[in-house]
């Protein structure tokens, strides 16, 4: 089992920026790949950004790429999301995600956490 808790959310103008964390606890996190989803009002569940256990590789929903970054420090067991130039559409909620195998597809996850409110006001 891994728990996640996502922190770093709130209310910030159009062109500011937030980093979210993602702290985890349980078995090795570091094993794991990760994953960044929001999920907007009235809105699927969407991609954000994933990485690979090691970090080798990321890869970025293209309405976040250039202002979106993702890391993870494994000796802390945390993933952040640095989030730059924030536009109103990136109002959601974000769940931070793990899981033993890389994928781009959140069906594919089993760990989530609770999720952390994003909102970016005009």
């Amino acid at each position: 089992q891994v728990q996640l808790v996502e922190s770093g959310g709130g209310l910030v103008q159009a062109g500011g920026s937030l980093r979210l964390s993602c702290a985890a606890s349980g078995r090795t996190f570091s094993n794991y790949a990760v994953a960044w989803f929001r999920q907007a009002p009235g809105k699927e569940r969407e991609l954000v950004a994933t990485m690979t256990w090691n970090g080798g590789m990321t890869n970025y929903a293209d309405s976040v790429k250039g202002r979106f970054t993702i890391s993870r420090d494994n000796a802390k067991n945390t993933v952040y999301l640095e989030m730059n130039s924030l536009k109103p559409e990136d109002t959601a909620v974000y769940y931070c995600a793990a899981d033993l195998y890389y994928s781009d597809y959140g069906a594919n996850y089993d760990y989530w956490g609770q999720g952390t409110q994003v909102t970016v006001s005009s």
